[in-house]
C-alpha cells in the first residue's frame, strides 16, 4: 500500500501546495501591502452620519470663515509663520529650492514655475492658488493633493494659514 511512489506523491503534493502557499502570501503582499502604495491606498472614506446632532453643529462652526480672517490677519505674524515654509521655499522669483519659489504665489497657475517638476496630483487639484485652495493646501498637503512630493504635515490653526496667505499676497509687485 505505501510504497515508493506513493510516498513520493504525497511529498509532492505537500512540496506545491506549500509553493502555492508561500506564492500566493507574497502575491497578495505585492498587491495590498501599504508600505508599495505611499499613504493613498485608493480606498473611498464614506462619511456617515454620526447621529448626534451637536457634534455635527459643531464640525460645521470650526471656525470663522476664511474671509473673515483674511480681512484680520496679522503680516508680522503671517512672517513667522513662513519660517517654516522658508526650509524648502524662497521668496524670490526663480530661486527654487527643495520647493518652488513663492514669490506671487497667490492667485498663479499651478505648477507654473519653469524649472522645476511638479507632481502630478498637485496640477490635478487646482488651477490656481487662490486664498482658498492655499487654504485647503497648508491645512494638509497629502490630504488635499494625495501623492504630493511635499511631506510638510500642514498648518492646524486657521489663524495662520490666513496670516501667511495674507504675507504672501503682499510679496508681490
Amino acid at each position: 500500500m505505501f510504497d515508493t511512489m506513493n510516498l513520493t506523491k504525497i511529498a509532492a503534493a505537500l512540496c506545491s501546495a506549500l509553493l502555492v502557499l508561500v506564492l500566493g502570501g507574497w502575491l497578495a503582499d505585492k498587491i495590498y501591502s501599504p508600505a508599495h502604495h505611499g499613504e493613498y491606498h485608493g480606498v473611498a472614506w464614506i462619511e456617515t452620519d454620526s447621529g448626534d446632532e451637536e457634534e455635527d453643529a459643531a464640525e460645521a462652526e470650526e471656525g470663522p470663515m476664511l474671509d473673515n480672517l483674511l480681512a484680520s490677519a496679522d503680516l508680522e505674524k503671517g512672517a513667522k509663520v513662513f519660517k517654516k515654509c522658508a526650509a524648502c521655499h524662497k521668496l524670490e522669483v526663480g530661486a527654487n529650492g527643495v520647493g518652488p519659489h513663492l514669490y506671487a504665489v497667490v492667485d498663479r497657475v499651478v505648477g507654473s514655475v519653469e524649472g522645476f517638476g511638479y507632481s502630478g496630483s498637485l496640477v490635478a487639484v487646482a488651477e490656481t492658488w487662490s486664498a482658498e485652495n492655499l487654504n485647503g493646501f497648508l491645512t494638509k498637503p497629502s490630504k488635499y493633493a494625495p501623492g504630493t512630493k511635499m511631506s510638510f504635515n500642514g498648518l492646524s490653526k486657521p489663524e495662520d494659514r490666513a496670516n501667511l496667505i495674507a504675507y504672501l499676497e503682499t510679496i508681490s509687485d
